[in-house]
């Protein structure tokens, strides 16, 4: 697991679209992970930058997202289908019969579980994925509790993560009680993870992930067990960590710019 430390929020966000970018330029037909929310904003503003200056192409590219919000309409603001057409596909030169999020609104939600499964499988599995972790150390809506061989399922939300998604809605009775969305094992079977955290908010859940154990209580340690993992974080995110562990994450950012930067 390598940590990348960052200063805030631009540069947090200017890293993760280079390695994202990166992935699209070195296999064009890549099946990209995506997430939603106040963390990603930025990286998908980056992404729709490069993609304007630099002609990067996604015409091949495939992606599924992570989760959804029950009984939602896609074509509502606070849907996530809706966050991603806002925030990047509309931008892009993506093919929309190549983007896949999560149905909200399905009668069956086992089946629909399956059918996602068996979508992201058809695709050949997750190249890279993108991840937020929230206040409580979910990754998706994988909330606290959550058996680490879940696969894609409906949820109910913790009050903890309502609370902190009330800020896209009026008050919080709107908020959603369920979601639906990949399982933790599915989130695992991708080849890269790339997960972003900014802000104090989320400094406890980060220094959990870096120096907690790894259990189902922090459902985001369960990332210490993949191959292939990296984390880029800002001051605010890091700020319970020692600083001992925060000179070795120099040499991690190093590698990652040498990497994703400077070979762009």
């Amino acid at each position: 697991m390598k940590v990348v430390a960052v200063k805030d929020f631009e540069e947090m966000s200017r890293l993760a679209a280079a390695m994202i970018s990166h992935q699209v330029k070195e296999k064009p037909n890549s099946v990209l992970g995506l997430a939603t929310g106040g963390t990603v904003v930025g990286t998908y503003e980056e992404l729709v930058k490069d993609y304007k200056q630099n002609n990067t192409s996604y015409e091949n590219i495939r992606t599924v997202n992570l989760d959804e919000y029950l009984g939602i309409e896609k074509e509502n603001p606070n849907s996530y289908y809706h966050f991603m057409m806002e925030n990047l596909f509309s931008h892009i030169n993506i093919n929309q019969d190549n983007t896949h999020v999560p149905n909200g609104l399905a009668k069956d939600f086992e089946e629909e579980g399956k059918k996602y499964e068996k979508i992201i499988s058809d695709l050949g599995g997750v190249d890279l994925q993108l991840l937020g972790i929230g206040v409580n150390g979910h990754i998706g809506f994988n909330e606290p509790g959550t058996s680490f061989d879940s696969v894609t399922r409906a949820v109910k939300l913790e009050e903890s993560t309502r609370q902190a998604n009330m800020r896209f809605f009026n008050s919080i009775d709107e908020v959603p009680t369920h979601a639906v969305t990949m399982g933790i094992s599915t989130i695992m079977k991708s080849v890269k993870i790339l997960l972003l955290v900014s802000g104090k908010a989320k400094a406890e859940a980060v220094e959990k992930l870096i120096n907690g154990n790894i259990t189902e209580a922090v459902p985001a340690t369960v990332l210490k067990n993949h191959p292939n993992v990296t984390i880029i974080a800002d001051e605010e995110a890091l700020s319970l960590v020692d600083d001992e562990k925060k000179r070795g994450f120099a040499r991690d950012k190093e590698e990652f710019t040498s990497t994703y930067l400077l070979s762009n």
